[in-house]
């Protein structure tokens, strides 16, 4: 597509040359050339943007970000328009297909593998030596499953690559698109997905959990880390090695923990928080704002852990205080 057979397409204003050529469509930071990628929002914190970018579709609070000399496309629902484009360009992700066969003729299938009863692979999906697809599980089309994976019964896997030794629980939710909301002509519309889910050698992943894959760039849990039961990580998340977290977390889109972190039952973390290498939080803390490696924290919001307990300690004291009088 060329810009101008986009501003066409969205009814967008058009400031620059329309025939720049567009064949991808990306986040600003990680454009490459013949990229169309958006900004949106107050426009007050400078984005990063390539400097491979050909081309932007912005709203009228971010026109002064855009680099002098960059050709744009203006509209006040630029990530609208560009989720129009990245359908234009490419058709949607067959995430599922019907066949004759449960198990496609297209499909890799190592000879010591075992497919239990009901479970369907698509097509140029690859299932490695010694791996277990349990009964009434899917792998979608492109899914490729390393070797000695254990996938639970009824575990769905599309948009993903997993290591060797990955366990998946029954139930498990891998590949599926985040939760990307923006304002359409008509409400609220899904923005498109594109990015996988990996999965690196010897992660665990619980029942009935879910990891969303990523929006351009993926989502990637790192080796040896352990997801317990009913936890929630969402699209562009990137956990390091050996993180451990317990049931009933959510994380939100594209927080970045690091190794060995340890994150309690119930904890929340909002988007694009840090979390540092070898940090511990304590169950139920909702955390808003980036941590140091090493520190403990707990509650909501989270803050440092002892500065936390003399806060509880405080207020149990004056109410007990409040209740005798």
């Amino acid at each position: 597509m060329t810009l101008g057979t986009i501003a066409e397409l969205t009814g967008a204003g058009l400031e620059g040359d329309p025939d720049v050529e567009i064949t991808g469509v990306s986040a600003a930071e990680t454009a490459r050339r013949g990229d169309l990628v958006f900004l949106d929002g107050d426009g007050k914190a400078a984005p990063q943007i390539s400097a491979e970018t050909s081309a932007l579709i912005v709203n009228e609070a971010n026109i002064h970000n855009v680099p002098d000399g960059m050709p744009r496309l203006v509209s006040a629902l630029a990530r609208h328009y560009h989720g129009v484009v990245s359908y234009a360009l490419f058709h949607p992700r067959h995430e599922t297909w019907s066949g004759e066969t449960l198990i496609s003729p297209e499909a890799s299938v190592h000879p010591t593998a075992i497919v239990s009863p009901g479970a369907t692979v698509g097509p140029g999906a690859s299932i490695g030596e010694g791996t277990v697809i349990g009964s009434n599980a899917v792998v979608g089309p492109g899914v490729q499953v390393g070797r000695h994976c254990r996938i639970g019964s009824g575990a769905s896997l599309v948009c993903a690559l997993l290591g060797d030794h990955v366990r998946l629980l029954a139930g498990a939710r891998i590949g599926e698109p985040g939760f990307g909301v923006t304002a359409g002509p008509s409400g609220q519309e899904d923005v498109p997905h594109f990015g996988r889910v990996i999965l690196q050698d010897r992660v665990t992943i619980g029942a009935n959990s879910c990891i969303d894959r990523g929006m351009f760039d993926d989502t990637i849990i790192g080796e040896r880390t352990k997801i317990d039961n009913l936890c929630q990580v969402a699209h562009n998340v990137v956990f390091g090695r050996g993180v451990v977290m317990a049931a009933f977390g959510g994380i939100s889109g594209s927080v970045r923990v690091g190794d060995a972190a340890r994150i309690g039952g119930r904890v929340g973390i909002a988007d694009h928080v840090r979390i540092g290498e070898g940090v511990n939080l304590a169950a139920s803390s909702g955390v808003f704002r980036d941590i140091e490696p090493g520190e403990t924290w707990g509650g909501t919001p989270a803050k440092p852990l002892r500065q936390w307990m003399r806060e509880v300690a405080w207020l149990q004291k004056h109410a007990n205080a409040k209740k005798t009088t």
